[in-house]
């Protein structure tokens, strides 16, 4: 039995990395030949003013790199689950039946808010690219991509809530903090935290191989708490995470962008939740170590936004988000994203074995 587990584990993954690795070729093409990247370098912090420095570093690499790259990641997921499901149903048979993955009690969710938050970022992404008048190479605006992300969480917050009767967070030792209906805010609460540190994207190869180690890590905690659809949906992300890494390696073809990390960010959010209490287990509280490099992208805007509010103009970091502190130091690009690909395994290793005891 747990051979075929591991089976159904890992088939869809090898299967959406085939599929992300066939249609990236007509993809790429389509965004080279219509020009689908930022007509003018350079972006706005988050209290509106330039970024001279961060504008220097990536004035070659914002301008001719199309963005929508996310899009190989989404749609090789959604298909390989779509096609397991298909023949499972009309070609029925021992094997395919046990390689459906699409169960309404643990993955119809976070399939629902990868696809929706991808569409949602694939709207914003077309506007900075297409927009005209207010949205003219800028997108959708933080506060109300915020908006967006809050809403989601809030459904989904409400649906844990209201039908799946989940109102705790859980602690080790069978232990669970109640919140009641605070729970709901505070599932949007992560959701919207998690989707800050999504602007860790902006390096060729960097979120793409974060992404995947904190995927990879609650695929190991959900087969730990036996919830195999659940784990082979998270490594059915990564199959199409590593697609998208093929061709993303320095120099990168296309940017993940925000069709990319919106909906990562949000379904690793509910996959979260999901291997909580729904598992068990105290997914949530192994959340801050699994996904550390995207706390420290949170925490080092907090820090240097308040520091030039409080410190007249006086700023902590070179550049914020810290990566791109480390590139303005003299880091080259690719060293940054090694590094922050070992620290992702070691905290994403750690927050695994934590998830697992007790």
């Amino acid at each position: 039995m747990i051979i075929a587990d591991i089976v159904k584990v890992f088939f869809p993954a090898v299967l959406s990395f085939v599929i992300g690795i066939s249609i990236t070729p007509p993809i790429s093409d389509y965004l080279y030949r219509n020009k689908m990247w930022k007509k003018k370098s350079g972006k706005m912090d988050p209290s509106g003013n330039a970024t001279p420095l961060f504008n220097e570093l990536h004035k070659e690499r914002e301008v001719n790199t199309p963005r929508m790259g996310g899009i190989i990641i989404w749609l090789s997921a959604f298909t390989a689950t779509l096609l397991i499901w298909f023949i499972s149903r009309f070609l029925p048979t021992e094997v395919s039946v046990k390689l459906d993955l699409l169960s309404r009690n643990q993955t119809w969710l976070p399939l629902f808010t990868l696809i929706t938050g991808s569409l949602f970022g694939l709207i914003d992404d077309y506007l900075e690219i297409k927009g005209t008048g207010d949205y003219a190479a800028g997108g959708l605006s933080l506060k109300k991509r915020l908006t967006i992300v809050a809403c989601v969480g809030l459904i989904v917050g409400s649906w844990f809530y209201l039908k799946l009767d989940i109102s705790s967070i859980g602690l080790p030792f069978g232990f669970e903090i109640p919140l009641g209906v605070l729970f709901i805010p505070f599932f949007a609460f992560v959701t919207m935290g998690i989707y800050s540190g999504g602007v860790i994207d902006g390096i060729d190869g960097l979120a793409g191989g974060i992404f995947a180690t904190m995927f990879t890590a609650y695929a190991g905690i959900a087969f730990y708490q036996q919830q195999i659809d659940l784990a082979a949906f998270c490594l059915v992300v990564v199959g199409g995470i590593l697609s998208f890494l093929w061709f993303n390696i320095p120099p990168a073809r296309f940017y993940m962008s925000e069709t990319g990390t919106m909906g990562l960010t949000i379904t690793l959010t509910v996959v979260a939740f999901m291997t909580d209490v729904l598992g068990g287990g105290y997914g949530i509280l192994v959340l801050p170590v699994i996904a550390l490099p995207l706390v420290l992208t949170i925490l080092s805007n907090i820090i240097q936004l308040t520091s030039k509010k409080f410190r007249n103009g006086k700023k902590i970091f070179l550049i914020a988000p810290i990566h791109h502190h480390f590139e303005a130091i003299g880091w080259p690009a690719y060293k940054v994203t090694m590094r922050y690909w070992i620290i992702g395994v070691v905290f994403a290793l750690l927050g695994f074995m934590l998830a697992i005891v007790g």
